[in-house]
């Protein structure tokens, strides 16, 4: 129950997160900013490090779920190293996705 809750949870938050994402950059390209404009007004911004990394580990916690789920169900896999395979896989992602907003923020 716990992670049918998780999975709705950051479904919400990422499609909300996604949203912001593709209407800053049409705003910010629109404006006539190139890449290197719109990094050097995130660079150094707690804001967008904070949504960014929110945004890593939601997705990442949300893509770990659904491969739990289906590994249960197409592969049969059950038990306590399934648990541990998907939170690793979960924490791994969202450490990717943590890294790179890390490196919008410090440059």
């Amino acid at each position: 129950m716990h992670l049918w809750i998780a999975q709705r949870v950051t479904a919400a938050f990422l499609a909300l997160a996604v949203a912001v994402h593709l209407v800053t950059i049409i705003i910010a390209v629109r404006g006539g900013l190139s890449a290197a404009e719109i990094l050097a007004r995130t660079r150094g911004s707690e804001a967008w490090l904070l949504f960014y990394a929110g945004f890593a580990l939601a997705a990442g916690l949300h893509a770990a779920i659904g491969l739990r789920a289906i590994a249960a169900e197409w592969l049969g896999w059950r038990g306590r190293g399934l648990d541990i395979a998907w939170l690793g896989i979960g924490l791994l992602t969202a450490l990717f996705g943590i890294r790179a907003a890390w490196g919008l923020y410090h440059g």
